[in-house]
């Protein structure tokens, strides 16, 4: 298995807002990513694979393809929702500091 990813970014399409998640442990045996300014995380689970939740584990995305059960969370579209809103961010890897 390869090394946890350290960043993630999530960067939304409609006007390029940036959400920036670090690497802080982890849950079910995966990395569990946090977001840098607030208490959104990204994570994995037996019941829903990669998304991402907020306080009491209410999931509020996933990749837009589908479920994904890979070791990191897929650099791919994926698609928010809470209450009336949704948008599609894209998923990058931020490159280690050391890169």
């Amino acid at each position: 298995m390869t090394a946890a990813l350290p960043s993630l970014v999530f960067v939304r399409r409609v006007d390029g807002l940036r959400h920036r998640f670090e690497r802080v442990g982890e849950r079910d045996g995966r990395p569990a990513y946090r977001r840098t300014d607030g208490a959104v995380w990204c994570v994995w689970s037996h019941a829903e694979g990669w998304h991402c939740a907020i306080a009491g584990d209410i999931v509020t995305a996933h990749p837009l393809d589908g479920r994904a059960d890979g070791p990191e969370p897929p650099a791919t579209v994926w698609r928010s929702f809470k209450d009336d809103r949704s948008y599609l961010y894209d998923l990058r890897v931020l490159p280690a500091p050391d890169a």
